[in-house]
């Protein structure tokens, strides 16, 4: 089962493209654990609250580490923990040890960066709107930090999900 990690600035579609991609391929997919963690706290969060939210995500790789199911080809993650780690660098400027000695595992077989090209959309826990590129770019250079595959996803509605289904196309024959 090929473990895929989703991410990209906020509003850029990641759940919604996690969503479609395991109703396609009929697989799993992970909730991103930062959105339900923050929308339910009554103050605004703090450096334990990431740690918190980190330690979850990684519990949730845990879990489909060596998970083999013939049926299923992939499980998506809408989200993963260069996200997290980016968020701990740019807001707190400084990034648990933990989270660090966890990247160097390798766990996903390819990232899907999605790309900052649809309307952004605001609501109760994005912050960044106006720093999507920025973001985007920050990312891209953790991926490439990686050594791992990744493919940019960009275009709007059916055409964006048909860009993540060839680059997954494309990965299931090099694999």
């Amino acid at each position: 089962m090929f473990k895929i990690a989703i991410l990209g600035p906020e509003s850029t579609g990641k759940t919604s493209l996690a969503m479609s991609l395991a109703k396609h391929f009929e697989s799993d997919w992970v909730p991103e654990f930062a959105r339900e963690y923050v929308e339910q706290l009554t103050s605004d969060y703090t450096y334990d609250d990431v740690c918190n939210i980190a330690l979850k995500q990684i519990a949730q790789e845990k879990h489909f580490e060596n998970i083999v199911t013939p049926t299923k080809q992939f499980v998506f993650f809408d989200t993963e923990l260069i996200i997290t780690k980016v968020w701990f660098e740019y807001k707190y400027k400084s990034v648990p040890d933990f989270l660090t000695e966890q990247l160097k595992f390798g766990f996903f077989d390819l990232y899907l960066l999605c790309a900052p090209d649809i309307a952004w959309e605001p609501d109760s826990v994005r912050e960044h709107g106006s720093d999507r590129e920025f973001f985007f770019d920050w990312y891209k250079n953790e991926i490439e930090q990686t050594n791992k595959p990744y493919v940019i996803i960009n275009g709007i509605g059916t055409q964006r999900i048909q860009c993540a289904i060839d680059a997954l196309s494309i990965l299931k024959k090099q694999l």
